[in-house]
């Protein structure tokens, strides 16, 4: 068969979570279902990240603006399938296209604006969002991360049942457990790093919680906070008071700032050093698809303290320290415990790498090709 990719996350955010899993896919399909032809259509001329000979490349032209992505998920990626001939188009985000020449895949990664309001925002993101919702309902397939984001999935676009799937993502082979003395040691004097630490890595909205971590550190900083100081890794946005507060000028105003370093965005090469520098990794969000990060921290052998809901708990499952993302001081226990008891992090470190390694691209990739068997 042909399978024709969307490439729009390749080409303009190959390092978020979405494009990590397109190039993912795009890497490992070849291996795994080699009988099929391989491409990904890319608005543009960016620079990709490096792909296997057996993927060929389609260029399209595309302009920019607001409108330039809807242009090109509802037009120009419908239009290099039909010219492509493909037997299956899939689009691996929320942004199928209305009208597909071949049967249609969707990787929906979650429904954050259908069930978090604060999500909704301006009018243009609520059409969007209804327009992927219209599309969503003609596809052949959605594939989803987690059997919560099916769930949701499920109750909020209205699809049968047997047109979801769940299909795990898994950590890439970077992260691992093997120091590595040179590359592990620059990497912490890049970002300035202490010796010990305690590491949250990842974005700022407001379903990341990072209020609460910073409220649960009130508690952690005080006792520990010399020995393991908080760093907070990622860009931070500008506050805009609805998605994204102030967080440094939350932890002056919590009397936590001594103890607490924001060191900004973190080059993906330098990610698996700093999980495995850290003393534990904590994650406090409230909604995920399926949450990458905590998977990442435990296939590089370090604790993880992060919540209960939904999809992080089915990914993590009994090898995590798992806590009420709105009880901040069980929060902060349970990262105070699984510092000082050694008991707890030798076993979340073990359970951690154990849990890490039933997630692959090559399982997850597998039952992808099995979709687009399925579809056509």
């Amino acid at each position: 068969m042909r399978i024709v990719l969307n490439g729009w996350f390749l080409a303009h955010h190959p390092h978020t979570g979405t494009g990590r899993y397109l190039h993912a896919l795009l890497t490992h399909l070849p291996v795994v279902a080699p009988e099929h032809v391989y491409w990904v259509v890319v608005p543009g001329s960016n620079a990709l990240p490096a792909l296997p000979e057996a993927v060929k490349v389609q260029r399209v032209a595309c302009g920019g603006g607001h409108l330039a992505k809807i242009w090109f998920e509802q037009n120009l990626f419908p239009a290099a399938c039909r010219a492509l001939k493909a037997d299956v188009a899939h689009v691996p985000h929320w942004g199928p296209p209305l009208s597909s020449p071949a049967p249609l895949v969707v990787t929906v990664h979650d429904v954050i604006p259908l069930v978090l309001p604060d999500y909704r925002g301006s009018w243009r993101v609520r059409a969007y969002t209804a327009l992927a919702m219209a599309a969503t309902r003609g596809a052949g397939l959605v594939l989803a991360d987690s059997e919560a984001s099916r769930r949701d999935i499920l109750s909020q676009i209205g699809l049968p049942e047997a047109r979801v799937r769940t299909i795990y993502l898994a950590a890439g082979p970077e992260y691992t457990s093997r120091f590595d003395p040179t590359a592990d040691e620059a990497a912490r004097a890049r970002y300035d790093l202490p010796e010990a630490y305690v590491l949250y890595l990842g974005g700022y909205d407001t379903r990341k919680n990072v209020r609460a971590l910073l409220a649960a550190w009130t508690w952690t900083g005080s006792a520990l906070g010399e020995s393991y100081p908080l760093v907070l890794a990622g860009a931070l946005p500008s506050p805009n008071g609805r998605l994204f507060a102030d967080y440094p000028a939350l932890a002056r105003e919590l009397d936590v700032a001594d103890s607490v370093r924001f060191i900004g965005a973190v080059a993906e090469a330098d990610k698996p050093a700093l999980y495995r520098g850290a003393g534990a990794f904590v994650y406090p969000s409230a909604y995920e698809g399926f949450g990458l990060p905590p998977l990442e921290a435990m296939a590089c052998g370090t604790p993880v303290v992060t919540t209960n809901n939904g999809s992080i708990g089915e990914v993590v499952g009994d090898a995590a320290f798992l806590i009420d993302p709105d009880d901040t001081r069980a929060f902060g226990a349970g990262i105070i415990t699984t510092l000082v008891e050694p008991s707890v992090s030798d076993h979340l470190r073990v359970r951690g790498l154990e849990r890490a390694r039933r997630f692959t691209w090559e399982a997850t990739t597998r039952q992808t090709a099995e979709a687009y068997a399925a579809v056509a």
